[in-house]
């Protein structure tokens, strides 16, 4: 597997957003890593990574990692070892971090389940793994006057921008910011790892989906659609028409990006989304999750603590009688930011 937020492609990206990424490789594995952090703390933040190819590679690699912080004076390393080989078998992937030093994050940063479609299939094939409901509108939509194009040009990435606005307006939800969203267009496109798909009503825009291809996988990013034009249910079709793309551009994986493990109720993140995803066919992935290695253990224990502090006191916030969905926004912005 071949992950986007382990590529050349994303530590452009990301330099371009003005963090520093450090990169190194060794016997049977890499990383890419982003200084994170602020006045909680600093660390070296690898999402889904590092990549290796045993155990003893991994080991090497967090040690490299280690190493690396220190020298940044971080305070912990944060990685998500998804196409890594942690365990010889003989125990849990989490019982294998553990034992190493590593400890659960605070939060999950990327999706820890997801599901995935198999494009080394034929065509008809991947269709047949999808809800009927899908192939029907697949095959039907455009009688209904909904036209798909694939964009690479930067510029476009407005459309979906707009949609994503009136949608986390609808629905009370801080959505990516502007400016990230037009970097990695701008950066992304010219090197073939970012497509922007826009469904069209007439000719008129209503809808738009932003992907991220490595050398072998799609991912499913970013997508908001119309809610004047919901009836047409255009972003499921839009999804195959991504999928069948990227099995014809030689991709041999779709990541649809995010659901919620079997038996998760409505409090889970993904929750919303899952039942969306699946209906795509495809097969369940789940990865260990996102995992801290301190470097300093008083200091990590003082980031702990005020995080959780910190958090607290934002749950309190939340729950003051007739916040506006907004104000709650802006505070969550503040704080990530």
């Amino acid at each position: 597997m071949a992950n986007i937020l382990q590529s050349n492609a994303w530590a452009d990206f990301q330099r371009n957003l003005g963090h520093r990424v450090f990169q190194a490789s060794g016997d049977g594995w890499r990383y890419l890593a982003i200084l994170e952090g602020g006045r909680l703390g600093r660390y070296l933040y690898c999402p889904y990574g590092p990549e290796a190819g045993t155990p003893q590679a991994f080991e090497e690699a967090l040690e490299h990692l280690v190493r690396t912080a220190r020298e940044e004076r971080c305070w912990f390393v944060r990685v998500e070892p998804v196409d890594a080989a942690v365990t010889d078998g003989l125990e849990t992937p989490e019982a294998s971090l553990r034992r190493r030093g590593l400890r659960p994050a605070p939060r999950q940063v990327q999706p820890g389940h997801t599901q995935v479609i198999d494009l080394t299939q034929d065509e008809d094939a991947i269709l047949k793994d999808m809800k009927s409901t899908n192939r029907n509108l697949h095959r039907n939509i455009a009688k209904k006057g909904v036209t798909f194009t694939a964009s690479t040009d930067p510029g476009d990435v407005d459309v979906l921008l707009g949609f994503l606005d009136a949608t986390a307006e609808r629905k009370d939800f801080t959505r990516q910011q502007d400016a990230y969203l037009r970097e990695a267009a701008r950066t992304l496109m010219p090197l073939d790892a970012a497509v922007l798909y826009v469904a069209r009503l007439d000719g008129r825009p209503i809808g738009a989906s932003l992907v991220y291809d490595s050398d072998d996988t799609r991912t499913y990013a970013h997508a908001a659609m119309d809610f004047e034009h919901r009836k047409l249910s255009a972003g499921i079709p839009m999804v195959v028409r991504m999928v069948l793309d990227a099995r014809q551009k030689g991709l041999r994986r779709f990541d649809l990006f995010g659901t919620a493990p079997e038996g998760a109720g409505p409090e889970h993140a993904w929750h919303g989304f899952t039942k969306f995803k699946k209906s795509f066919g495809g097969r369940p992935e789940a990865y260990p999750g996102t995992w801290d290695l301190p470097v300093s253990r008083s200091r990590y224990a003082a980031y702990t603590g005020l995080r959780a502090a910190r958090e607290t006191a934002a749950s309190a916030r939340r729950e003051l009688p007739g916040a506006p969905g907004r104000l709650r926004a802006a505070l969550a912005r503040r704080r990530d930011g």
